[in-house]
């Protein structure tokens, strides 16, 4: 994979060092940390690398490891779900980012529905896949659930430390059980290089116990919420709770066992198209003008509705003087409008230039 990325280190509240990556151009997406990455060796999973490539074709990515992974501190004392919560809110200043939409996937959910519930000045969309709003000794008071949950946790403070793939490999058939060979190595591996034994044990607690069910009513962003019908990782149930507990959502079932989605899931074009549309309903929404702009035209479009004359238009997407003038002209005569001034109070008027944060920068 040719993707660039910029990694780089911003303090918690409690003196963790987290990591983030941005790479990509576009409007600004947060994906919320999950389980389980590396910002750098996802690059390369057969896992992860495909959505990172995809999503930072359209969008100006910013993704994390969480406390205790990937490329963040390893040594951590504190595991408690509001630590998740600040550390989102951490990573988002660092990185500049003023508004934006929000990508979380399994364990993000819980930290993503906080963050929105508590920034509604700030989330302009959020996307929910695989996710609950409670955490697995929250949901069920069944012994024999409690009794699985325990033999969980003790399997991963056994084995994950192990060369023998063979005690991470039932998390692996839980997340992809209709993975490739590859994926499921993939997978086996990263469990192994995302973190240790202890620090897995401790976040799985801390997740099991949490519960963001009160604030499903205090989310005021559009909001969209995927699962897999068959999905072994998450009941399929508690998104379908989420979204009739968050004003408006709209809920997509997914045709698949497939906690994660991976590149050839028959679901992942779905998946792909639901996201897409749901994100560019902020851009053009209601004027079949802005549809026929392609995802380089949206860009400029962005930029001149927040006032950037060509030059600096030209720096920000890395292009010469002479190609913004052309896609300028382009995108005139296809909003039928005669200049800039015309161009920009229809783009405003269509929800462009929101984004003022000075998110949007060349790719590394």
């Amino acid at each position: 994979m040719t993707l660039k990325q910029t990694i780089r280190f911003a303090p918690a509240h409690d003196g963790v060092r987290l990591a983030y990556a941005l790479s990509g151009n576009g409007p600004p997406l947060v994906k919320v940390g999950n389980w389980l990455t590396h910002l750098e060796f996802d690059l390369q999973s057969p896992v992860w690398g495909y959505l990172v490539e995809a999503l930072s074709r359209e969008h100006r990515l910013l993704r994390y490891d969480q406390r205790g992974t990937g490329l963040s501190d390893r040594e951590v004392v504190n595991w408690d779900f509001e630590d998740q919560v600040r550390d989102l809110e951490t990573v988002i200043d660092a990185a500049g980012f003023d508004r934006f939409a929000l990508l979380c996937i399994s364990q993000g959910t819980p930290v993503g529905i906080t963050y929105a519930a508590r920034h509604p000045d700030r989330v302009t969309h959020l996307v929910l896949h695989g996710g609950y709003a409670r955490g697995r000794r929250r949901r069920s008071t069944d012994p024999a659930d409690l009794e699985e949950a325990d033999m969980m946790t003790k399997l991963m403070a056994l084995g994950w430390g192990r060369n023998d793939p063979a005690w991470r490999q039932f998390f692996t058939s839980q997340f992809i059980p209709r993975g490739t060979s590859v994926q499921h190595d993939g997978l086996n591996e990263l469990q192994r290089v995302s973190t240790s034994p202890a620090n897995a044990v401790s976040m799985l607690r801390a997740f099991e116990q949490s519960d963001v069910t009160p604030l499903l009513s205090e989310v005021r962003c559009p909001t969209l919420v995927l699962h897999a019908t068959h999905d072994l990782r998450v009941p399929f149930e508690e998104s379908r709770r989420i979204a009739g507990g968050i004003p408006q959502a709209r809920f997509v079932p997914l045709d698949s066992a497939n906690h994660l989605m991976v590149a050839d899931d028959p679901a992942w074009p779905r998946w792909q198209a639901e996201v897409a549309d749901f994100l560019g309903t902020r851009s053009g929404e209601g004027d079949s003008r802005f549809g026929g702009l392609t995802p380089r035209e949206r860009e400029l479009v962005e930029l001149l509705a927040q006032g950037r004359d060509n030059a600096q238009i030209a720096a920000v997407l890395g292009l010469s003087d002479k190609t913004v003038r052309n896609h300028i002209s382009s995108i005139f005569h296809k909003l039928q409008v005669e200049n800039r001034g015309q161009a920009i109070v229809l783009a405003r008027t269509a929800g462009f230039g929101t984004d003022t944060s000075g998110s949007w920068r060349p790719a590394p």
